[in-house]
């Protein structure tokens, strides 16, 4: 659990240090969404039958960055950290400077700003 949290943390969720030993932790985001974790444990504790997912994208979150400048700092910043990078930064054709990272499970996250 902190290893996934200090995760969030670098993308700028404010989850208490406290949290990392948690069997469940959850975030209010602005406009009311809340983003839950639970451990494995946690899980098969009331789902006996859970098996881990294979890979591949299970969810899908995307950080709005304020500028594509702010997408090559965060992605450098979250590598520099060893968080693993899947796609560096690119100009993408939709209009966005675009990167994806992976956060400690694999599972992908997206990283974007306007290009103009």
């Amino acid at each position: 659990m902190a290893a996934f949290l200090d995760f969030y943390r670098r993308l700028g969720l404010d989850l208490p240090a406290s949290a990392d030993a948690a069997p469940h932790v959850e975030v209010t985001l602005p406009g009311g969404l809340r983003l839950a974790w639970d451990t494995e444990e946690t899980i098969r504790g009331f789902d006996p039958s859970w098996t881990r997912p294979g890979p591949g994208h299970r969810t899908s979150l995307a950080f709005r960055c304020a500028s594509p400048a702010e997408v090559d700092a965060v992605h450098a910043e979250l590598t520099a950290a060893g968080v693993r990078s899947h796609l560096a930064p690119f100009d993408a054709v939709w209009g966005q400077r675009y990167a994806t990272v992976l956060d400690p499970d694999g599972g992908a996250v997206d990283l974007f700003a306007p290009l103009g």
